[in-house]
This record gives C-alpha cells, sequence and structure tokens, in this order.
C-alpha cells in the first residue's frame, strides 16, 4: 500500500463511482480499479460494496475514507510548511548580539524580518563578542552582530562588515574639554579613564590601549566595569573620562555628558559572523535583509550615524 491506493481509493469512495473517480483522476479505470482492489487485499477487508444495483462503503471503508482526508491533509501541509523552509519563510532564527551598537538599528531589522516571514521562530542571545563568536562556531547560534576576535581567521566563519565605529571620549558636561570640538589621545596622558573590561570587549579595551601606546603614554585606567551603560554612571559621576564609541552616544548616552571626538580617529568594526556549513533558509534570508539595508543606507540613518561602509566587505 501507498500514498497513490489512498488517492484513489479517497476518489472512489467520494464519488461513489469508479468511471467518475478515473475521469476526476484522469486515469484508466481498469487501473482505478486494481488499485483499490490491492488496498483491499492489501488491509484483508472489504471496502466498497458493488454489484450491478449498490455501490456503498463498508462500515470500514466509511472510517478508512476519514482517516485517508486527515493523512492526506497533512501531507500536504507538510510539503507546505518544507516548501515555505526552503524559501526561508518559516523555520527557525538563533541571533546572538552586543548591545549599544546594535541599539538603533535592532528591533526595526528584526520587526521587518517579521514582516516577511511570520512563521520563523526567532530567538536572541545578548552576550559579549567572545561569547557569541564561540557561540556561532558550536552552532548554538545562527548569526551574530558583534566585534571581530583576535585569532578568529583560525575559524571556519564569515563575516561582513557592517561599519567602523569611531571611539570618542565623554565627560559631563562641567568638565573642563567639555567646549572642546576635538581633542588630541595625548590630552589623556594625566586623566584617569573609563573603558570597559577587556572580557567584555577585547577589541574595543584592545583599541583604546593601542591608541594610548602610539600617543606615547600608558593610559591611567580608574574603572574597568563589565557593561558600557555603568561606564556612563562612572563619568557622569565624575569618576574619569569615558572613552566609548558613537552608537553608545545616540543610544544611551544621558543629556548631562559630552560626547568629543579625538584625534587620530580610532575605530572598531562591527561585523555580521555566521557559520557557512550551517546554512538555513532562515539565516539566509536574515544575511539577505541586512545587505539590503546596508545598500539602502537604512540600518544608521534613523539616530544619524553615518553608513561609512561598503556592504560588500566579506571575508572568511
Amino acid at each position: 500500500m501507498d500514498l497513490r491506493h489512498l488517492r484513489y481509493f479517497q476518489a472512489v469512495a467520494e464519488e461513489l463511482s469508479f468511471s467518475r473517480a478515473a475521469k476526476r483522476l484522469r486515469i484508466a479505470q481498469p487501473a482505478l480499479s486494481r488499485a483499490v482492489q490491492e488496498l483491499e487485499q492489501d488491509l484483508g477487508m472489504r471496502l466498497i460494496d458493488r454489484n450491478r444495483r449498490t455501490f456503498a462503503l463498508t462500515p470500514a471503508g466509511s472510517v478508512l475514507l476519514i482517516e485517508t482526508a486527515v493523512v492526506l491533509e497533512r501531507l500536504e501541509e507538510a510539503l507546505r510548511r518544507v516548501k515555505r523552509t526552503a524559501l526561508g519563510e518559516e523555520g527557525e532564527l538563533r541571533l546572538g548580539y552586543i548591545g549599544p551598537p546594535t541599539q538603533s538599528f535592532l528591533g526595526r531589522l528584526l520587526h521587518e524580518y517579521r514582516l516577511r516571514f511570520p512563521k520563523v521562530s526567532v530567538h536572541l542571545e545578548e552576550r559579549t563578542p567572545e561569547r557569541v563568536w564561540e557561540m556561532v562556531a558550536k552552532g548554538r547560534l545562527s548569526i551574530a552582530l558583534t566585534r571581530p576576535l583576535p585569532g578568529q581567521g583560525e575559524r571556519a566563519l564569515k563575516t561582513l562588515l557592517l561599519r567602523k565605529e569611531p571611539l570618542a571620549v565623554v565627560v559631563p558636561s562641567h568638565h573642563p574639554l567639555a567646549k572642546k570640538k576635538s581633542i588630541s589621545w595625548k590630552a589623556l596622558e594625566n586623566e584617569p579613564l573609563i573603558v570597559l573590561a577587556r572580557r567584555e570587549g577585547v577589541g574595543l579595551h584592545d583599541e583604546i590601549i593601542a591608541a594610548c601606546r602610539e600617543a606615547e603614554f600608558t593610559p591611567r585606567i580608574a574603572h574597568s566595569p563589565s557593561l558600557m551603560g555603568t561606564v556612563l554612571s562612572y563619568v557622569e559621576a565624575g569618576a574619569g573620562i569615558g572613552i566609548a564609541t558613537d552608537s553608545v552616544a545616540a543610544a544611551s548616552m544621558p543629556a548631562s555628558l559630552r560626547y568629543i571626538s579625538v584625534t587620530p580617529t580610532r575605530s572598531v568594526p562591527l561585523v555580521m559572523v555566521w557559520n557557512p556549513e550551517d546554512d538555513s533558509p532562515p539565516e539566509k534570508a536574515f544575511r539577505d535583509l541586512i545587505s539590503e539595508w546596508l545598500k539602502a543606507g537604512k540600518l544608521w540613518t534613523k539616530d544619524g550615524l553615518p553608513a561609512d561602509t561598503k556592504p560588500n566587505q566579506v571575508s572568511s
């Protein structure tokens, strides 16, 4: 017995006629009769009482007609789901991200993704850059929006550069530097600095240290908190000068603080990372949407952040 037998039986049982069922299925009537006979032989019971005067389903045939309808409907729905999944319209997307650098666009991006693919289940994981890289490499995340890491070339992952975020200092509005539009890194030589802990953002931390060393001084790090929000709180309390990216300033900086550019310009990249060996349709659909928004300049326009990177800079 196979699905063909069930489809043929369903047509005969609904039409209560071999000739009408054969016409509906567009097959020869003898082939249809043989298929129903084979089904009855496989089941070891009569499904249809038929003679010259009557044509009716047996009690077993009536039950089989109901169950066949259920089976075929479920099969059709399963095939529709398979097709939707293949097109990226159904399935699961596990997205890792780091907070402040993605705050200006992530909500809008996911809203658009859900509108296009409402049957895809989206799961979000906010973690440190190191953690999301590890989770993507181990297959626990589909995609991540994060910072590059030292030694990442050893992993078989791909990245797309989303933006290079410039670094600047954050000071209270009453600080002597608050009225300046720009300062040099050297001007920070004797200032207590508030810098995100290296374990929470190795790329950001190392870029700041490198900038200070190129300015020929060793930074005086007063505090190294685990959250960028805590960096801003320390600055607001007068504990030192904070160093952050412009995305932090745009997303979460209090009005009592001032954001001042530093020369020479230093920046930290924001990238999308994924494992090309685990390339499901929902993941591809998300990557395509990111690329589309990059080309259209929609990732950064809401908060006035410049789209200063090209969307086609893909590396492995």
